[in-house]
């Protein structure tokens, strides 16, 4: 019995270890990218920048944040071209992991400066607008 113990600790441990690996990779990853931007950072930098709303279009019709351009993650690799390279990207979404995903494919096609709205559209407390198509 107490071999069983010792293998299920054993176990736990490498689950464990995988996940504060994965944990501090992405840490590292998204300093190595740009970074994370609280509500009043991104509404001090939005004006100058590129705010790009990675939501599919039903979510962005019905709120996205005032100026914002909706390129659905789903399309960026299609669609980033249109984007300006020489341009700051503010990126947003729901999901964090879309969020980097789309900050990561960016930076390896030449884009700069890409940051990012920490807490995503859930938290934002800007201003916001619908679209009227």
């Amino acid at each position: 019995m107490s071999s069983f113990l010792i293998v299920l600790d054993l176990v736990l441990l490498v689950i464990i270890l995988v996940m504060v690996g994965f944990w501090a990779w992405n840490k590292i990853q998204a300093k190595s990218i740009g970074g994370e931007l609280t509500n009043e950072e991104f509404k001090e930098g939005m004006r100058k920048a590129q705010i790009i709303d990675l939501r599919e279009k039903e979510p962005f019709k019905r709120k996205h944040i005032d100026g914002a351009r909706n390129l659905p993650y789903t399309m960026l690799k299609y669609q980033y071209t249109e984007l300006r390279s020489d341009l700051p990207v503010y990126l947003y979404s729901d999901s964090k992991t879309i969020t980097l995903r789309a900050a990561r494919f960016l930076k390896k096609k030449g884009f700069v400066s890409i940051h990012w709205l920490k807490d995503g559209f859930e938290a934002w407390d800007g201003r916001t607008k619908k679209s009227k198509y």
